[in-house]
């Protein structure tokens, strides 16, 4: 599969809302997550410590909707545009705008990085 077959449908699961799934499918076992921020989700590595930090985000925010733009590939990589309307446990209802860039060898998504917008 190239790297466009694989972002497609990485994509299009994502665009259905089935993260989990997508992430399950096309994740490698080592694959290494990288947020713009300080503390422990700032980089995790590994399909059981990417999986903990979407729970985490789930357990910590509402999610009311996601849009996706994308996918624009270079390469062996491809980034899709998020734009979240969501309610972090505790605060005011907000939307975020994020970049994911996602890494891909033999099929599989080996770094995702997260670039906010300012």
């Amino acid at each position: 599969m190239s790297t466009q077959e694989t972002a497609k449908k990485f994509t299009e699961l994502c665009k259905a809302g089935q993260f989990e799934a997508a992430g399950k499918q096309f994740w490698s076992n080592d694959v290494v997550s990288l947020e713009p921020m300080q503390g422990e989700w700032a980089r995790v590595q590994g399909r059981n410590a990417v999986e903990a930090k979407g729970r985490w985000w789930a357990e910590n925010n509402q999610t009311h909707s996601v849009e996706i733009e994308g996918p624009f590939l270079h390469g062996d990589q491809f980034a899709l545009r998020f734009e979240m309307d969501v309610t972090p446990k505790g605060k005011s209802r907000t939307t975020m705008t994020e970049i994911g860039l996602y890494t891909v060898k033999n099929d599989k998504i080996v770094e995702e990085r997260f670039l906010f917008g300012g």
